[in-house]
């Protein structure tokens, strides 16, 4: 990696810390020199706006989930225990989230809505992108017998995502991890209701 690219990477990494916690309105390019150590001449060179470092860090934030949902599901055999372990990567959502400052796409989608179009469009495209990957699974599991075929698999993803992302607002909200307990424990047992 040349040293541009490795300084676009270095300035994506802290200001996706910062967009995760702060917001992206509450985070100016001066928090992000701070956090990077760069001039704000450094920060123009590699990007054009801020906007332009928001998109790519949602995008990176997305990565780092994913590598966590890849590391648990790589372990699972059944689309129940790949769901489940799912909801378990926010099991400590309050002190110990896979990115600081929470679940990126809750956080996105909420201050997006309005006021940054552009990053709404990326923040709906990776919502719809889970929901996909949720509904796949079951509906492997249908088709390996694990569920019976009535499920309307695109209903049970999008309540299961749901469930997973209120549960994770809720923990971090209450600063108690007993919301994101509570989801993955009523998953699981909605799971095991499509069961044959």
């Amino acid at each position: 990696m040349r040293k541009g690219e490795k300084t676009k990477l270095y300035i994506i990494q802290k200001s996706a810390e910062l967009f995760n916690q702060y917001g992206y309105t509450g985070t100016s390019m001066q928090d992000i020199m701070d956090a990077t150590g760069l001039t704000k001449g450094a920060l123009y060179r590699a990007f054009a706006s801020k906007d332009e470092i928001a998109i790519e860090a949602f995008k990176y934030a997305g990565e780092v989930l994913n590598e966590h949902f890849a590391a648990v599901l790589e372990k699972q055999d059944t689309a129940t225990a790949k769901l489940v372990a799912m909801a378990k990567v926010y099991s400590d959502a309050v002190n110990n989230p896979p990115l600081q400052g929470g679940c990126p796409l809750l956080n996105t989608a909420i201050e997006s809505d309005h006021s940054f179009p552009v990053l709404r469009d990326y923040a709906v495209a990776a919502y719809q992108e889970t929901i996909s990957f949720m509904q796949g699974l079951l509906e492997e599991g249908i088709s390996q017998g694990e569920f019976r075929s009535e499920m309307d698999a695109e209903a049970v993803a999008s309540v299961i995502f749901s469930s997973i992302e209120g549960a994770i607002m809720a923990s971090r909200l209450t600063h108690d991890n007993k919301h994101v307990h509570f989801a993955s424990k009523h998953i699981e047992q909605l799971l095991q209701s499509y069961r044959p």
